[in-house]
């Protein structure tokens, strides 16, 4: 797994303080063919999702609020982000995933993390 935890002046503390979050939570946590695992990356306007077997390091399916259809969806971030949790779980389900590992990536469980968590429940994937 890539994640570089140097020390770099030009880095935010709280970036560094969710990446070394990321990486304690990376040790639990791993994808298989059997149950990949959900990624969640989250920014400031945008929220992107990807189901990922880390056996074999290839991604199965992804969905984000960048995606055309998603970004003429009216309502708040929270809304979209439920939306884009349908979306993967619908996907995920075409491509016969029906059961997943949750990565919130350092991310605290709370708003459009888990309206995303939601969605993706409601779509039919289980945790």
């Amino acid at each position: 797994m890539a994640i570089s935890l140097k020390h770099n002046k030009h880095t935010a503390a709280r970036v560094k303080s969710r990446l070394r979050r990321q990486v304690r939570g990376r040790k639990r946590v791993a994808g298989t063919a059997e149950r990949p695992r959900l990624v969640v990356t989250r920014s400031a306007k945008h929220i992107t999702v990807q189901v990922v077997d880390d056996v074999v390091g290839k991604t199965l399916v992804s969905a984000s609020s960048l995606e055309a259809e998603l970004r003429s969806l009216e309502g708040d971030k929270t809304a979209k982000a439920k939306r884009v949790g349908e979306l993967v779980a619908e996907r995920a389900k075409s491509n016969g995933v029906d059961a997943v590992v949750f990565d919130r990536a350092g991310n605290k469980y709370h708003g459009r993390v888990a309206a995303l968590a939601d969605g993706a429940r409601e779509g039919g994937l289980t945790f």
